[in-house]
């Protein structure tokens, strides 16, 4: 009886890779001119032009905008939002809120994808652990990125970077349940699907040039979510604010390469 040998994550040429980080590079600057942008007073339409003005000026088109008929060039998630806040003049940003942006560019006809998740002036200690928790089990995860190892590889260092975060902070944060990240190229969301937890050494494997979006989401409590009647909008079904790291990163002989670089 024979084993049908596991399908690669897709992958690109190292030239495709470049393309893909110029249009990440967009990426990282509209994040961080947004960043800069987010005082209190502000509202996330604000942002959201930010965002738009930057990714259209480096030539580049923003991906979310049109996107199934979402109305923004970012998602602004404030506090309780998990994911896919639309940016609205009704959403104004206050001292101590919790923001997470996510965004996404083309360009030349390649995506990147990339959140950051920061404070409007000081966080809580519980929202800046939490903030920090979910950057670490993203870093673990885009470690997990090498050749010759296995999709749920990723998602089983994101769970332990998230477990090794409990532990560090003395607290418990939950893992949102049916969100995670996905393949990116030619289209913003590919296949495959890229859970957040689970076990190793399963799905297709990592080969130079595989590409995805890395983008855990943990919260200060439930792992339940619920979609507003927007159709969009995610909020923790227990009021508790959540934190949202992406990045877009390619398998390489040298190591795990992040195309999402914000400068």
């Amino acid at each position: 009886m024979g084993f049908r040998k596991p399908k690669a994550v897709p992958f690109r040429t190292a030239g495709e890779l470049d393309v893909m980080a110029a249009a990440g590079e967009i990426v990282g600057a509209a994040l961080v001119a947004v960043r800069s942008a987010a005082v209190a007073g502000a509202t996330t339409l604000d942002l959201d032009d930010v965002a738009e003005t930057v990714i259209r000026e480096a030539g580049a088109v923003p991906s979310f905008k049109g996107y199934h008929g979402f109305t923004g060039s970012i998602c602004a998630s404030v506090n309780e939002v998990v994911v896919h806040g639309i940016p609205s003049k009704d959403v104004v940003l206050a001292e101590h809120d919790l923001v997470s942006i996510d965004c996404g560019a083309i360009f030349d006809g390649w995506h990147g994808d990339s959140a950051w998740t920061f404070g409007v002036g000081d966080l809580s200690t519980p929202d800046d652990e939490l903030n920090e928790a979910t950057r670490l089990s993203m870093e673990a995860g885009i470690a997990a990125m090498i050749p010759g190892g296995r999709l749920t590889d990723v998602s089983a260092a994101i769970e332990a970077g998230t477990r090794a975060a409990e532990e560090k902070f003395g607290r418990k944060f939950g893992i949102v349940a049916g969100y995670g990240g996905h393949g990116i190229g030619r289209e913003m969301h590919m296949e495959p699907f890229l859970p957040n937890e689970g076990k190793a050494n399963r799905g297709p494997r990592l080969v130079v040039g595989s590409t995805l979006a890395i983008e855990p989401m943990l919260t200060l409590g439930t792992e339940d979510t619920t979609e507003l009647d927007d159709g969009w909008t995610v909020v923790t079904d227990d009021g508790t604010r959540a934190s949202h790291w992406e990045h877009t990163v390619a398998v390489t002989e040298d190591g795990p390469r992040i195309l999402t670089v914000r400068p």
